[in-house]
Order: structure tokens, then C-alpha cells, then sequence
């Protein structure tokens, strides 16, 4: 069987995933995909990234001073957007996999987000769609709050950027990734580089954000700092149309969810049936499949032993062959388990993005409440302090990929050196320092604006971005290639906007903590921990051992999982025998499937 040839998510058949170019005929290896086509989808990555940085990491500043919500609102409104772009990945994921493809996906919401970026600009530059200017830090003014009209047009403008940049999120990678033959060994060592090679084209589309963007919004205002956005987005689809005609593009399949609600539906209705004791009196194939077609690609595992009674064929004197609906394959089964499985790992990732909803947000005021100045005449603005990790990565990403990869790979035998899933727990374990040194950090500056009337240094706060850049580096990109290569036929964009769930649920789960700890801290007498504007009466320190905590709870949860999940059977290389006799060889590569080993 050719090795092209793969399990299509859809049913036991074996269908030959072609890929196409951008006029719909088959794509020839020598002119299409590789690194030449993946280089312009980095491309977009860079600028998208460029773009959406520069206003989502100092978007608190200009939500504080100019549109005067209060600072924990603030904080919260940040949140929400960063939380609802990484949300609708999961749209688009299954827009791109089920009818537009991966190209006309981030094609279409390139120019939404575009045009959001574009509304944001003439608002901060027209007074009349803005409140009166006032000093939110000043006791004796009155500011007034956004409302009606003027928010309405903050708020349009700035979740049309949220739809675009979360529907372009997961496209970017999968569409990136599909450009290699995946079945290839040496196309899927090649896949592992491209996912550091993104993570770097991430840190240098940060980096400049936090550096250059960030500086020109400080020093020109914001109405201008939203215009540069806008242009870097429209560079960025400029790249995704310049590599158009060197693109392999996999065609949408339809409904991702159709084939993974018949199994749920028929484990239902036969929910009172006795599961058998043997695999082997399970359904295998369907009857009216070529014979040349039927396989058993997956092996049949134990976990989830509920939905095995979607295999149970009922047994009548009638030999009518039950609906798909109510009779599936142990293949369509396991496919689903596989799905199921990885959703505690996805979990574990909740909590590291809660940490990374505080380095925008509470961090950029902690800069803010600091002595920023570097020289006489020049001020570091506060979000640019996000950009020391990057600084960082682009020297520590090139280092992991040209010397730790090639060491562990000689020392664990695996392509990448490591697991996703080793590099994942080295991650989550590494973020409970960033928060130790962030309230370490704030206990010392608040102790001295109050007890001495000084500001510390800014760059007292550079630890703990330090800290969490290197931490992303690792469970970041461990996540994105962990999903990628768990991924089915047909579902890799949306399997991969899954990963950005976790940035959602991470972002949302800040705004509901911040709720929290002010309901449950506050009194009669005074506010809760982050209940002021006033960070010198607030109590952002215990806050942050608040998250240092959890963190690390989290790390030792991450690590139950990530041993439950190295019990379940790896795809590989299985047989099946057809009628005839002939054993067909089905090929499941590390692209599918990356086999899962303990962390520890």
C-alpha cells in the first residue's frame, strides 16, 4: 500500500490524502511545499504576530488612560480579548478543516482583522469618539468612564481584530506544517524544526512589537501605534499571497464533528449492552467497503470502554446491515478515544496561560508604578519589558535546535530529542519561578515607595518575564507539535486550535480570579487585594504567591496525566488481515501520532 496513503478520520477506509495548489491539481513534491512555501506563511506569522502584540500587550494603557475604565476592569476587558481570540481558533480550525481550506481561511479573516486594526487607529485619533482627557492617577479629577456610542465603536473594533487574528491562529501553524510530507522520516524531522523555526518567527514578531511598535505608540500616541498594526497586517497577507503558487493545500473534508458524534450517539443508544471480553468480537469493517480498503489501523485499547458499545453489532435473525448511526468500527472508536485523551494534557496548560494573562496586564502597571527611566531624556515604556524573554529566545531557540536537539537525539533517539510531552512538563514546572520572583519582586518595590517615597528600577521586574519566556519556549511549542501530531486526517488546523483554548480559558480564568480574590479579600473596612488603582495599596504580591501556588499544584496534576496518557498504545505500524488472506500495511508516522513516554 502506498505510503502516502493514510486513515481518513471519516471511517475504516483508507483514502489517499492528496494535497493540492492553489488551483485545485495535484501538487508535484518538486515544486510545491518544503521550507520555500513554509517561509511565507512564517511570514505572515511574523507580522500577524507583530501586529496583534503590539496592541494586545499595551492595550491595558491605552484601556486605562484614554477610554478611563478602572484599572481591575481594565484588566479584565485585556483579558477578555486576549481570551476570546485564542476561542475563536476553534473556529477558525473548523472552518479550515470542514469547508474553506487552510489559504482562503487566513486569507478572508487576514482582512478582518485588518479592518479592525484600522477602526482602532481613527477612534484613538478622533477626540469626539473618545472620553475628555483627564489624569486617572490624579485624586482630584473626575474621569469619565466610556460609554454608549464611543465604547461601542472601542468594542466593534477591537473583536473584529479578535475574529480575525483567532481565526488566522491555528491556520497558521497546520498550514505551515502541512508543507512537509509527513510521512517521509525526513520531511517529519524537518516538521520539528519547522515548529522552532515558527517559535522563533513568533519571538522576532514579538520582539519587535514590544520594542519598536510599543515605543512608537508611547512616543506618538496610540492613534498612530494602531495605523503601524494595520500595516504590519497587511504585509503580513501580502507574504500569505505572495506563496500562493507554492503551496500544497489540503482540501476540506467536511463536518469534522459528524464522524465523532455518530460514535458518541450509537455508545448511547446501546448503552445497555455487555461489552465483550474480547476485542475480537467487536466490529471491525464495514460490510460494503472495497475489500481492498478494509483495515484495522488502531489498536484497541482498554480506556474509555464505554464507547466499545458503538462496536456491538446487535444480533437478529435479520441480516440488514445497521446505520452508521448505530454501528461503528473499532477503528472510528479509538479515533474518538484518541481525541478524548489528550484532553487532560490540554487542561494542564490552563493554569501557565493564567501566569502569562498577568505578565500583560498587572505586570505592565507594576512597570508602570516604577522608576522607567533609563537616561534624561529617555523613558523605557513598561510593556517593552515584555520584550527581554524574546530577546532572549531568539538566541536560546537557534542554540535548542542546532545543539540540545541533536544531543538528546543521539542520547533519547528521537527525532525532536525530546517528547511534546517532556518538554511540555519542563515548561510547567519552570513557570512557578516566574510568579515566585514577580512577588518577591512587587513585595520589595512596595516596601519601598511606601517606607522611602523612591521608585525602584524597572528592571527589577525583568526576572520574571525572563523566567516565563524560557518556560514558553518549552511548553508552548511542546503543545502546538503534541496536538499537530496527534491530529487525524482532516482535523489538523482545528486539533491545533485547540492548544490556543488553553491561552483562552487561561485569559478568562484570570478575569474570574481577579473577581474572586477581590470578593473573598475585601471587608467592610477595606478593599481586597486588587481592588484599588493605587498598586501601593493594592496587595498584588499575595496575588502572585496566589499563582505560584497553583502553579505548581498544577505541575504535579500535569504529571498524573502525562503517565495516564503514556498508557495508551501508540499508533504504529499495524496489520490486517483481509478476506482473502493478504495482509494490507498501514503506515502511521510520527505526524499522526507521537508516541507518548513518562516525563519523569
Amino acid at each position: 500500500m502506498d505510503v502516502e496513503t493514510r486513515q481518513n478520520f471519516k471511517g475504516d477506509s483508507v483514502l489517499a490524502e492528496v494535497s493540492v495548489d492553489w488551483r485545485g491539481k495535484p501538487c508535484k513534491p518538486s515544486k510545491h511545499g518544503g521550507m520555500k512555501a513554509a517561509v511565507f506563511v512564517l511570514g505572515i506569522q511574523a507580522f500577524e504576530i507583530m501586529a496583534i502584540a503590539a496592541v494586545g500587550n499595551n492595550l491595558i494603557t491605552y484601556v486605562f488612560n484614554e477610554m478611563h475604565f478602572p484599572l481591575s476592569k481594565s484588566a479584565n476587558i485585556v483579558t477578555n480579548f486576549v481570551g476570546t481570540i485564542f476561542l475563536l481558533s476553534l473556529l477558525g480550525g473548523f472552518l479550515s478543516d470542514s469547508y474553506l481550506g487552510s489559504f482562503w481561511t487566513m486569507l478572508i479573516f487576514g482582512f478582518v482583522e485588518l479592518s479592525g486594526f484600522i477602526l482602532l487607529s481613527v477612534q484613538a485619533h478622533l477626540p469626539q469618539l473618545r472620553p475628555p482627557q483627564c489624569n486617572m492617577m490624579s485624586i482630584e479629577e473626575h474621569c469619565v468612564e466610556a460609554k454608549g456610542f464611543k465604547a461601542t465603536i472601542f468594542f466593534i473594533a477591537l473583536y473584529l481584530v479578535a475574529l480575525g487574528s483567532g481565526c488566522l491562529k491555528p491556520n497558521m501553524i497546520a498550514h505551515g506544517a502541512d508543507q512537509f510530507g509527513k510521512d517521509d522520516p525526513k520531511q517529519s524531522k524537518k516538521l520539528s524544526t519547522y515548529f522552532n523555526t515558527a517559535y522563533f518567527s513568533f519571538c522576532v514578531g514579538e520582539l519587535i512589537a514590544l520594542t519598536v511598535l510599543v515605543w512608537v505608540q508611547t512616543r506618538s500616541g496610540m492613534d498612530v501605534g494602531f495605523g503601524v498594526s494595520a500595516a504590519a497586517m497587511a504585509m503580513g497577507l501580502i507574504s500569505l499571497i505572495s506563496g500562493m503558487v507554492f503551496y500544497m493545500n489540503k482540501p476540506p473534508q467536511g463536518s469534522i464533528f459528524t464522524p465523532i458524534a455518530r460514535v458518541f450517539i450509537a455508545a448511547i443508544t446501546k448503552r445497555k449492552q455487555v461489552c465483550p471480553s474480547s476485542s475480537e468480537m467487536l466490529h471491525r469493517h464495514r460490510n460494503n467497503a472495497p475489500d481492498h480498503l478494509v483495515v484495522s489501523g488502531l489498536r484497541h485499547t482498554d480506556k474509555f470502554r464505554f464507547l466499545d458499545k458503538a462496536c456491538i453489532k446487535v444480533q437478529d435473525d435479520s441480516n440488514m446491515e445497521e446505520s452508521p448511526w448505530r454501528l461503528c468500527t473499532i477503528s472510528e472508536v479509538e479515533q474518538v478515544k484518541i481525541v478524548l485523551s489528550v484532553i487532560p494534557i490540554f487542561a494542564c496548560t490552563i493554569i501557565f496561560n493564567t501566569v502569562l494573562a498577568q505578565l500583560q496586564t498587572f505586570s505592565v502597571q507594576q512597570g508602570s508604578a516604577m522608576n522607567t527611566q533609563l537616561t534624561k531624556s529617555f523613558h523605557i515604556p513598561p510593556a517593552s519589558l515584555q520584550a527581554i524573554p524574546y530577546i532572549i529566545l531568539i538566541v536560546l531557540v537557534p542554540i535548542y535546535e542546532i545543539c540540545f536537539v541533536p544531543l538528546a537525539r543521539r542520547l533519547t533517539g528521537k527525532e525532536s530529542g525530546i517528547t511534546p510531552l517532556q518538554r511540555i512538563g519542563i515548561g510547567l514546572c519552570t513557570v512557578t519561578f516566574s510568579m515566585v520572583a514577580a512577588a518577591l519582586v512587587e513585595k520589595k518595590r512596595r516596601e519601598v515607595a511606601i517606607g522611602t517615597d523612591e521608585l525602584l528600577s524597572i528592571f527589577w521586574i525583568a526576572p520574571q518575564f525572563l523566567i516565563f519566556g524560557v518556560s514558553e519556549m518549552f511548553t508552548a511549542v511542546g503543545l502546538i507539535e503534541f496536538f499537530y501530531k496527534q491530529s487525524l486526517g482532516g482535523m489538523q488546523s482545528f486539533l491545533t486550535a485547540i492548544t490556543y483554548c488553553s491561552y483562552s480559558f487561561g485569559f478568562f480564568l484570570s478575569s474570574l480570579l481577579v473577581s474572586l480574590v477581590n470578593k473573598i479579600t475585601s471587608s467592610s473596612s477595606k478593599g481586597g487585594w486588587l481592588s484599588d488603582n493605587d498598586l501601593n495599596k493594592d496587595r498584588l504580591d499575595y496575588f502572585y504567591w496566589l499563582l505560584a501556588a497553583l502553579s505548581l499544584l498544577n505541575f504535579f496534576n500535569y504529571l498524573y496525566w502525562s503517565r495516564w496518557y503514556s498508557c495508551i498504545p501508540s499508533l504504529s505500524t499495524t496489520s490486517a488481515h483481509g478476506p482473502n488472506g493478504e495482509e494490507d500495511h498501514l503506515s502511521f508516522s510520527s505526524s499522526k501520532h507521537v508516541e507518548a513516554e513518562n516525563i519523569v
